[in-house]
């Protein structure tokens, strides 16, 4: 197992995995999945570091690479900092393990299709994540407030209201009967509270 994962190309790809993963829980706190694999992916990655030749410019960089990724999740049209980071992540974790020096001891065929297929998916995700989460909800329920609407029943203590083409359940503080115009005051859960729209 030990000379398995002293492999520099077994090393760099859990290397890559533990990065990715760690940056995916930045972007998706509180699923527990990223934040596990993380943990384990770079635990391992650390012992490979710790056993192996390396360069400590590689890890500052690696280091300094978080600073763009923070910075881009913050707004979703930072992708040129989204972008950088990546550059970083990817030089960084390159040079990382050494050989002779300075040169990296991965195969270079190897960490070109591994650090390429890294970046796209990082940045596809990253991106997708960040336009998700930050995308306002389809059906935004509080939109109908201060909406005028049609009494279907009788309204008072319950009833239901038609109104933005939807059917609401309804209530309201004076008797109101159906058929009537109402507008929405407030909402309390799926409930509106209406009153009779006199104007």
């Amino acid at each position: 197992m030990d000379n398995f994962l002293l492999d520099p190309n077994i090393a760099y790809l859990i290397l890559l995995i533990g990065i990715l993963l760690g940056l995916m829980a930045l972007v998706t706190p509180g699923t527990g999945f990223f934040e596990i694999g993380a943990f384990f992916s770079l635990v391992l990655a650390g012992y490979a570091v710790s056993q192996l030749s390396f360069n400590w410019w590689a890890i500052i960089i690696l280091v300094f690479s978080i600073v763009p990724f923070v910075y881009s999740i913050q707004k979703s049209e930072r992708g040129v900092y989204l972008g950088v980071s990546i550059l970083l992540l990817v030089a960084g974790s390159v040079f990382l393990f050494a050989r002779d020096g300075w040169r990296p001891a991965v195969n270079p065929v190897f960490a070109l299709v591994a650090s390429s297929s890294f970046a796209a998916f990082l940045w596809l995700a990253v991106r997708k994540s960040i336009q998700a989460s930050s995308a306002r909800p389809s059906h935004d329920v509080d939109i109908v407030i201060g909406m005028v609407g049609e009494t279907r029943s009788k309204v008072h203590t319950e009833g239901s209201v038609y109104v933005a083409g939807e059917l609401w359940s309804a209530r309201s503080d004076k008797p109101i009967p159906a058929g009537s115009a109402v507008r929405v005051v407030r909402r309390e859960g799926f409930v509106v509270v209406v009153e009779k729209n006199n104007g």
